[in-house]
């Protein structure tokens, strides 16, 4: 056992929120507050936790469960149980090991990785660190040209599902980077960096090895003709400028030879227009409620997007997955799969790729244990009979 893995074992860490609090203190103000953070009163960031609240379970008892299967197919991929790792920007800031350790460590455990445009490393490198199914998002910041050439880069590197975004259509307003300067922390100018040396002298962990990685100031997977990868500086004005329209995923469909999934769908009409355009899934998703505030939570979202998708595709979701227990009860709202982002980003910003794993153990776990409490042998025996949802939903 590491170092490492002794960090994030048991008792000291138990659920989720336990990562949370130790990449709280491993990490600076600037960063940690970037990760844990939503777009200005964050009241859909917290909505998206208190709906799992709100959804009651219905077990069925006096049931001896002799065991309890997980695996399922998502979008073609075999999963060992219904997770997927969510795409997550600039993650490399985090952890040196960044994406490669997440998607490592959702190999290990037979999952999929969803691995973002806005990453830290190549997408080779990713691809190259993990045994399980990989996705990738995709977003326009560097321009068509650089989008058709990523593209291509990840269909030859084993990624087999394309993530396309649509909720970015300008950059949410998160006020805790706006004050703790996010932005001059992650830009080119030295002298305006100094004001933070105080802070980040009290995470020597995360300095050290934000030092000793040299490699974060740039996005290896926009690469733009004639200039290079992207500067990370730039990136947050380049995705403000670059939202995906329904024209987009025309070209995008004829140049990507696999599924397409659309994410941040919240409403029926965008579901059945994905669709209509070739998508072979949604993901019901506020961004986490980066983006616009006040929009409801993705699980209460989740059933109408089911009923409007029917038959016709996969519908996943993402938003406030916490603990196994949120992961049945979307299951069981209609949900093929869920991904998680802040859940396994604590646990790298934690312990790195150990933390990634560990919060992917104590996610195993939950849902096990909740199947054999709700009385299933199976993921598959999940179903809306097994919930109670508040009659203030809408039906």
């Amino acid at each position: 056992m590491t170092r490492d893995d002794r960090k994030v074992s048991s008792p000291r860490v138990v659920n989720i929120a336990d990562l949370r609090l130790l990449a709280k203190k491993r990490l600076p103000k600037a960063v940690f507050d970037y990760v844990d953070g939503g777009a200005d009163d964050e009241v859909t960031l917290r909505e998206n936790l208190r709906a799992f609240e709100e959804v009651t379970f219905r077990p069925r008892n006096a049931i001896f469960v002799r065991g309890c299967e997980m695996r399922t197919k998502v979008l073609g991929c075999e999963m060992a149980m219904p997770l997927v790792l969510a795409p997550c920007g600039f993650s490399r800031i985090f952890h040196p090991s960044g994406e490669v350790g997440a998607a490592r460590a959702a190999g290990n455990a037979g999952l999929g990785f969803t691995l973002t445009t806005m990453s830290g490393h190549p997408l080779e490198d990713v691809a190259n660190a993990s045994s399980g199914p990989l996705w990738y998002q995709l977003y326009l910041a560097g321009g068509r040209e650089a989008a058709e050439a990523a593209i291509e880069r990840a269909h030859k590197a084993g990624f087999t599902v394309l993530v396309i975004t649509i909720d970015t259509g300008t950059f949410g307003m998160r006020e805790r980077d706006v004050r703790n300067g996010a932005g001059v922390l992650l830009g080119r100018d030295t002298f305006a960096k100094l004001r933070f040396l105080p802070e980040l002298l009290a995470h020597p962990s995360w300095l050290a090895g934000f030092l000793r990685d040299g490699s974060t100031l740039t996005l290896p997977n926009i690469i733009e003709p004639g200039r290079g990868p992207l500067p990370l500086s730039e990136a947050q004005d380049r995705l403000a400028r670059s939202v995906v329209t329904w024209e987009d995923l025309k070209w995008i469909r004829k140049i990507w030879p696999g599924p397409i999934v659309v994410k941040g769908v919240l409403v029926a009409d965008d579901a059945r227009r994905s669709l209509d355009e070739g998508a072979a899934g949604v993901i019901v998703s506020n961004h986490g409620g980066r983006q616009l505030d006040g929009v409801g939570a993705a699980l209460r979202a989740l059933p109408e997007v089911v009923k409007a998708v029917g038959a016709r595709a996969e519908v996943l979701m993402d938003g406030g997955v916490r603990r196994g227990s949120d992961i049945a009860k979307a299951i069981c709202l209609g949900a093929r799969a869920v991904l998680i982002g802040r859940a396994y980003a604590y646990g790298l910003g934690a312990a790195g790729e150990a933390g990634v794993s560990r919060a992917i153990e104590i996610l195993r776990a939950d849902l096990q244990r909740t199947l054999a409490l709700l009385g299933c042998e199976s993921i598959e025996e999940l179903n809306r009979s097994y919930v109670d949802v508040p009659t203030s939903w809408p039906a």
